[in-house]
Order: C-alpha cells, then structure tokens, then sequence
C-alpha cells in the first residue's frame, strides 16, 4: 500500500531535482575541462617528470572506479579536518575524475596536429607555451570537440552516483520518492525519460560535430 499517488507533483518534484544534475555536471565539464587541458599540456610537453606524474595521474583515475572516489574525498574530508558535505565532495570528485578522461582527449587532439606545425612554430623562434597555445590548441579544438560532446554525455549520467553521499539530485530524488509511492516503474520510467531528455540533444550534437570534421577532412583531401 503506497503512501500517497505518483502524479504530477512527484513529477514536478523530479523537474526540479534535476537542475541538481544539471549543475554537478557543469561544474564537472568546466572545473574537469580546465584541469584536463592542464594535464594535456604535462603529457606532451617537453618535461620527463611532468609527463610521468601526468600518466600516472591520468591512469590512477582511470583505473580506479568513480564511486570509490567519491567516498575517499567525501570521508576523506573529515581527516583535515572538514565536516563532509555532499555538494563541495560531488563536485571535487567529478572535477578530478573528468580531468582524467578530458587530459586524454585533448592530448589525443593535440598529437593529432601535424608535427611539421610544432617545427615551423619552433622555426620562428616561438616556445613551447606559446607554439601550444598560439598554433597547436586552435587546430587542437576543432578535433577535440566531437569527443567532448560524448564525453559530457557521460559525464551527466555518471552524476547519479553522487546520490550515495546523500546529494540530492535526480536519481536520488527518485528514490525518494518511490519510497512512498512503491510505483518503481512509473517514477523510474519518468527519472530514466528525464535522463535521455538531457542527454539526447547532446549526443546529436556530437554527431553533427563528428560528421562536420569528416565532411572537412574529406573536403581539404579533395583539394
């Protein structure tokens, strides 16, 4: 026997919970996106040590499952002496956790710029930070962004872990909720559409990103 009825207060209730998603993963795409830049630069850059302490990073967190991670900055917290909150520790985990993956990306991009762009940039007299940021990012971009797209596609549906530090957003609001109503099907069903309703467009978007920089590819071949 079920508390109360699902209906369209609960499914009010989940709309909202989902700017909760919404902003983890922004803030996992912008705080991720910059750290992984960052690592980028250390893999292909011109310092042994720093490529290895950027390797090591990316493959520890690669390795090493999300949910684990979470729970050792969101416990982890309370050994420097800071009281475990779920917003700050979602947030630092997403952040370092999509760095990782994002470092790779970009580092892919990067080492797909033709080689003779590094040397003619050296030719000028330019040095490593500017030939990366002045030549090789710009042209690194463009074949960058069809995998970002996915990658943030990723990103949106991996923030339903944070529910199990008590983060209240989607996944965890469906819990809820279900928790009363015992109608597992509808309030899923309606979590899972919302889910695909965010994602969809952006998996559509990393097609027409995909198909735009074939379609360019094939155009400079032709010419």
């Amino acid at each position: 026997m079920s508390l109360r009825e699902f209906g369209p207060s609960e499914i009010y209730f989940l709309l909202l919970s989902a700017r909760w998603t919404l902003l983890l993963s922004v803030v996992a795409f912008a705080g991720g996106g910059a750290l992984g830049l960052l690592i980028a630069a250390l893999r292909v850059g011109p310092w042994p040590w720093l490529r290895h302490l950027a390797a090591g990073y990316v493959s520890f967190m690669q390795s090493t499952p999300i949910l684990i991670q979470l729970f050792m900055v969101y416990y982890g917290s309370s050994f420097i002496g800071l009281r475990p909150d779920p917003w700050p520790a979602a947030a630092i985990t997403f952040c370092l956790n999509s760095a990782a993956f994002f470092g790779e990306i970009f580092r892919g991009s990067i080492e797909a710029v033709s080689k003779g762009q590094w040397e003619a940039s050296t030719s000028l007299g330019l040095r490593y930070l500017a030939t990366l940021r002045l030549v090789i990012l710009p042209q690194a971009a463009l074949l960058s962004l069809p995998p970002t797209v996915g990658f943030m596609v990723q990103i949106v549906k991996t923030t339903s872990v944070a529910s199990l530090i008590g983060l209240v957003e989607l996944s965890r609001t469906g819990t809820m909720i279900n928790t009363v109503t015992f109608q597992p099907v509808l309030v899923f069903g309606t979590v899972a559409a919302i889910y695909f309703a965010l994602c969809w467009p952006l998996s559509l978007l990393g097609q027409y990103l995909e198909r735009r920089l074939i379609t360019g590819r094939e155009r400079r071949v032709a010419l």
